[in-house]
């Protein structure tokens, strides 16, 4: 069985301490996004969380990258950080409609993120599932969701992912849980656990790991090593494409971590 495309990222890429590590001394920041597009395979636009962006601009976005680069975006918080999600149909509507289809075929993941405070309700979370769109304009349209608090760490909360086919992410990270159950046809990993001390933020021992489970997430299997909320499912054996994101901590020196794991993986 062949796998699916893996490809590794950054989150964003306007920040300040990479111009002159990752971006050459000197590049206009107007250049900034074309340059990651030529070294990266994938970027998580962040800005689409905290504000609403213009069709133009996604368009602008989708022309300075080349071809097989993929976006994934981050869902307005206004969607997410609600007492009540069953209640989110407006605001999901608003954001599938302000212009991310302008990106194309570079439109990846869109990845829904939660507040730490935000506990597992099993009605009200099954009813927000169920109001995100699968298309739109003729566009298919994946979901991933990023929850943060461990009463996710539920059988009941992978069994709703998977009906909705919505990818639960995998967040390695110091504080939040961990669930690496796999609910849909692609696998979104964030990796916040990187050292700004280290050249490629993330050990070379743990970026060998990293590409193992990487692999094994593209051929269909399910790592051996990661914690499961529902570790007696069975889940179906298919190529699936992962999208690996370096973010948060080791942010310095996140593009060169996501460079050694595609390095990795080419051989």
């Amino acid at each position: 069985m062949t796998g699916g495309t893996i490809r590794a990222g950054i989150g964003g890429w306007i920040f300040e301490a990479w111009r002159g590590t990752f971006y050459p001394e000197g590049l206009a920041k107007t250049k900034e996004l074309e340059y990651a597009g030529r070294h990266l395979q994938t970027i998580e636009i962040n800005s689409t969380y905290y504000g609403t962006q213009k069709p133009a601009t996604f368009a602008k976005w989708a022309s300075q990258v080349p071809d097989g680069f993929v976006f994934s975006v981050k869902g307005n918080r206004f969607v997410t950080n609600r007492r009540v999600l069953a209640e989110a149909a407006e605001s999901i509507e608003y954001f599938v409609k302000s212009g991310i289809v302008e990106l194309g075929d570079r439109l990846g993941p869109i990845v829904w993120q939660f507040a730490p405070t935000k506990k597992f309700d099993a009605e009200d979370f099954g009813a927000f599932l169920q109001l995100l769109p699968m298309k739109h304009e003729g566009v298919p349209l994946r979901h991933a969701v990023e929850v943060r608090n461990s009463s996710f760490i539920d059988p009941g909360f992978v069994a709703l992912a998977r009906s909705n086919g919505v990818a639960v992410v995998y967040a390695e990270h110091f504080e939040y849980p961990e669930i690496a159950d796999v609910t849909a046809d692609f696998i979104y990993a964030r990796l916040q656990k990187g050292d700004d001390s280290i050249e490629t933020a993330y050990p070379a021992e743990a970026l060998d790991q990293w590409a193992d489970r990487t692999r094994t997430w593209a051929k269909g299997g399910v790592p051996v090593d990661l914690p499961l909320a529902s570790p007696d499912d069975q889940t179906k054996k298919q190529p699936r494409d992962v999208f690996v994101y370096f973010i948060h901590e080791g942010k310095v020196h996140a593009p060169q971590a996501a460079q050694a794991l595609a390095q990795r993986l080419k051989s």
